[in-house]
């Protein structure tokens, strides 16, 4: 590799708050380190202004800042793009409106060196503008207990983000990992993979990443309905990955609360997932109920007795 770590960027629509960001990142304190930007077919400024910065400011930097430029194809598309020509060891991803501690790339990067891990994760700081935070510390965990850690994720317990999150390449490289459509909850389904192949977890317990929450156009404030079904979407996406080898996979533990999920969302919401997946109710019959499903109990009573009669009248 020719770099210790790579910082992976997508961009899209950003202009108001790219500028932040690019000083952030390109001032890091840390120097064997790749910036691979991901230009995902933005229609703003956003990339005029990088660029702008960076032969203003960052001109010593150039021959380590890679820039993709790319058709809109969402945000799991771009990480996947900037991911396939990253050189470094270690892959650290950021989003384009938030920002970094000046020091977060040096401090993880000796946390690595410390520790040998496979993968390192930190906490971050939720800002809502007007000077209103909120530290979200994560919990410990080890290679002996990834599989509560990819259980509490899911049940958003423990953070899934994939920003606060730096793991060696090779996951990526030596194992089969698959990206979803949609943005919604792609961090969850993308680093459920990456943690059940990682050999070794240390956690930073500092809070390093600034995770903006008053930018109106993020994924999260978009409309409530429309954000479950992609989610849904995308988790049901990632249990037909694995569902016919779900031993041993790195969703074996969580599977139930996915259909448990998608079930309880479409006799919710009405969105035919019974009829998009004609196997869920079935799937869901043999499913076992859980207290540690997102879903609470009586819920997944209710879908199991729905999919139990849907199976019967169906024969």
């Amino acid at each position: 590799m020719m770099y210790k770590v790579s910082l992976i960027v997508p961009i899209y629509g950003v202009e108001r708050y790219i500028r932040q960001f690019a000083e952030s990142a390109l001032g890091q304190t840390y120097d064997d380190m790749q910036f691979v930007f991901v230009n995902d077919g933005t229609k703003d400024r956003s990339m005029e202004i990088l660029q702008e910065l960076i032969d203003e400011k960052y001109s010593s930097l150039k021959s380590r800042i890679v820039i993709i430029n790319k058709e809109n194809g969402g945000l799991p598309s771009a990480r996947k793009a900037g991911l396939d020509v990253a050189e470094g060891e270690y892959i650290l991803f950021a989003d384009s409106d938030d920002w970094l501690d000046t020091d977060a790339v040096m401090k993880v990067m000796a946390r690595a060196e410390e520790t040998d891990a496979d993968l390192i994760y930190f906490d971050l700081v939720k800002e809502y503008g007007g000077g209103k935070v909120s530290y979200k510390r994560e919990r410990e965990y080890t290679a002996e207990t990834k599989e509560d850690y990819i259980i509490n994720i899911f049940n958003y317990k423990s953070h899934g983000y994939t920003v606060t999150k730096c793991f060696r390449k090779r996951l990526y490289t030596e194992n089969t990992i698959f990206f979803p459509k949609y943005g919604m909850h792609e961090d969850i389904y993308l680093m459920s993979q990456i943690i059940f192949y990682a050999r070794s977890l240390a956690h930073l317990p500092e809070a390093l990443y600034h995770y903006r929450k008053d930018n109106p156009d993020a994924m999260c404030a978009q409309d409530r309905r429309r954000r479950h079904r992609d989610s849904d979407v995308n988790l049901m996406d990632l249990y037909m990955n694995y569902r016919e080898n779900l031993e041993d996979s790195p969703i074996e533990n969580v599977a139930g609360g996915i259909m448990m999920r998608a079930g309880w969302h479409s006799i919710l919401h009405g969105f035919g997932f019974f009829e998009e997946y004609p196997f869920l109710a079935g799937d869901i019959c043999k499913a076992e109920l859980s207290i540690r499903y997102r879903v609470p109990l009586p819920m997944q009573l209710i879908v199991k007795t729905y999919s139990f009669f849907r199976n019967i009248c169906r024969r």
